[in-house]
């Protein structure tokens, strides 16, 4: 049986309204709002929020090394810094600090002493929040090979257990720990073992830990 030419405009009229109607019922997905947009507006008013995990009283800042200085009270003095290559921070009125070479405790009290002269005992802390001038370095078959901050003394069998210790073909008889001009051996499975554990040294900054 042959459709009859004079219904096609109907049928095509129908079948349009049946669309729209179909697209109508879907409705697009709602953006979802953040989990805890009072916890997301805390993080971004407070980078102070999160530290590097360093001594105070025994870690030497370096250059470019991220701080932050909060002055209780006073916002103008509450900031974030960035130590330049020559070891110096710059704060307001204040001008430029000496800051490598010092520990945060160090530079705390001499920030404090520099801002009473404008402001009336002030309360001030120094914290490191990104330890970027001290690093050490994994290369070859380790499962995570690369750059690492040296943030706390650690050993070479730390600092493996840390790069997610050996690829399938590594050779952990035969590590190297290059230090300026120096070499230093170190063999993974006499120091587990509990034997020669001379060889599980402290690392420095910029060591490269290699292994074949």
């Amino acid at each position: 049986m042959k459709f009859p030419f004079f219904l096609l405009p109907v049928f095509a009229a129908v079948m349009t309204a049946g669309a729209g109607n179909a697209s109508a019922q879907v409705k697009p997905e709602a953006s979802k709002p953040p989990a805890d947009p009072a916890a997301a507006s805390t993080v971004s008013k407070n980078p102070e929020g999160v530290g590097a995990a360093v001594d105070p009283t025994k870690y030497l800042i370096g250059p470019e090394d991220v701080l932050f200085i909060k002055t209780w009270r006073e916002p103008d003095f509450t900031l974030p810094v960035g130590v330049r290559p020559d070891g110096k921070i710059t704060i307001p009125l204040v001008g430029d600090l000496q800051a490598a070479g010092l520990t945060p405790l160090q530079l705390t009290a001499d920030l404090r002493d520099r801002l009473g002269k404008y402001i009336n005992s002030p309360d001030v802390t120094v914290m490191v929040t990104a330890v970027l001038s001290k690093k050490y370095y994994m290369d070859g078959e380790f499962a995570r090979p690369g750059q690492y901050p040296l943030v706390t003394p650690i050993t070479v069998r730390e600092a493996i257990s840390i790069a997610g210790g050996f690829k399938e073909f590594a050779n952990p008889r035969k590590i190297k720990i290059v230090r300026a001009d120096k070499v230093y051996r170190f063999n993974y499975k006499e120091v587990m073992s509990g034997k020669k554990l001379e060889q599980n040294i402290l690392l420095e900054n910029g060591d490269h830990i290699l292994i074949p």
